[in-house]
């Protein structure tokens, strides 16, 4: 009982990193690959969500054993051209992230309400900003965790009001393929649920216990703890992608249906499963838009500071510069956008290509003792994180050259 209440200290980081992987992207990639191949998708949420526990961990990593979060090692540890260059590619893919989630959360606003969706924009910019700006850390980290609880409620209701086929699931889990004209959905989710920015919300986040970092037992108190935390966080996210895709599955591939927006989702699943499913789908929507937009402009802010050696602080200049950046030029990007649903799937692959240049960036940091010092990668870290390297890049490579 004392370890389960001990545990429960420790959870709220790894939450807020699931908050950006079941991000209004990942319902565009998922809504796609259910309704357009069924569950035979499902493989790339449960291998990602592997990778994602074994990034996840290795950035949090990094944040208990240095004190620093991943930017800031990047600027402190790297050369000033190739550190400009990594930073400068994430806040990047933090922009694309920014822009799944604020087009997400003004699609929900259109399903709810019928507020266009520039307008709707322009509603969740403020929003997130007035959050970020008038809050401190723990209150936020309060909110996320009532948003994931009820993302996550909304759609184990959705569940309850479809039938699921059980042993067609676990036969998605682990069997792979790639059907015909796929590739792009699969490095989506790819790029949907492992994704660059939450590498460096992770490492940054984790220091908020304000731990001592000069403890040795202290710390490997923490890393203990925080893989805990670090397990129940991503399953969650996992059991949430999975149900998308199963829902996606039962409702329209079965039917013949292909889901090429989400408020088409939202309107195919009124006649199918009545009303009260297609509210909670957009309410859903919403909630996970406002969310993990929070936690991409985080991000930004955690970068920018990072530039300049800093730990973010919203009462710092870098640490503001950054959170306005990518939540001010997502919106621009969104005034411009004809299509939002392809928007949506295409900003997830983009993700999945800057990914490699953070995996590498950040298995050189924690594998270096001048850094991590007796907590660097052992050997066996190192293989592991060899392989997922390798297999990011090789999915983004064999993209590129399908696509060329």
């Amino acid at each position: 009982m004392k370890n389960a209440r001990e545990i429960l200290k420790y959870i709220g980081p790894g939450l807020l990193v699931t908050v950006g992987f079941i991000d209004p992207g990942n319902w565009a990639s998922n809504v796609a690959a259910g309704s357009q191949f069924g569950l035979k998708l499902l493989w790339v949420v449960l291998l990602s969500t592997i990778i994602l526990i074994v990034l996840q961990h290795n950035a949090a990593h990094l944040g208990i054993a240095t004190g620093l979060c991943l930017a800031e090692a990047t600027s402190i540890y790297l050369n000033k051209s190739l550190a400009t260059v990594a930073l400068s590619s994430a806040m990047l893919a933090t922009v694309s992230t920014a822009m799944a989630e604020i087009l997400g959360a003004s699609i929900a606003l259109e399903m709810l309400f019928k507020i266009p969706i520039k307008l709707g924009c322009l509603i969740i910019l403020p929003f997130t900003m007035f959050f970020l700006f008038s809050n401190s850390y723990k209150k936020v980290e309060r909110w996320i965790i009532a948003f994931v609880s009820l993302i996550g409620l909304s759609f184990l209701i959705e569940l309850f009001l479809v039938k699921v086929p059980v042993k067609d699931v676990v036969i998605g889990w682990i069997t792979p393929s790639i059907p015909s004209g796929s590739l792009i959905v699969v490095l989506s989710i790819l790029g949907a649920v492992v994704m660059p920015h939450n590498l460096f919300l992770h490492s940054e986040i984790i220091q908020s216990r304000q731990w001592n970092t000069q403890d040795e037992k202290v710390i490997k108190h923490q890393l203990k703890f925080e893989f805990v935390d670090t397990l129940f966080s991503m399953f969650i996210g996992f059991l949430i992608n999975s149900s998308m895709i199963i829902i996606a599955h039962t409702t329209f591939y079965t039917k013949g249906i292909f889901v090429e927006s989400l408020p088409q989702a939202q309107q195919m699943l009124k006649p199918i499963l009545g009303n009260f499913s297609a509210t909670i789908f957009a309410f859903a929507l919403l909630l996970s838009g406002i969310s993990s937009s929070i936690t991409a402009a985080y991000t930004g802010g955690t970068i920018m500071a990072g530039f300049y050696r800093r730990p973010y602080n919203i009462e710092e200049l870098p640490t503001k510069v950054g959170i306005i950046i990518p939540l001010v030029l997502a919106s621009i990007i969104i005034v411009f956008i004809s299509n939002p649903f392809r928007a949506l799937i295409l900003s997830q692959m983009l993700l999945s290509i800057q990914l490699p240049i953070t995996i590498i960036l950040q298995i050189y940091l924690t594998s270096s003792k001048k850094v991590m010092g007796k907590f660097a990668n052992s050997l066996a870290d190192k293989i592991i994180l060899g392989i997922v390297a390798a297999l990011v890049i090789g999915l983004d490579v064999f993209l590129l050259i399908t696509t060329l």
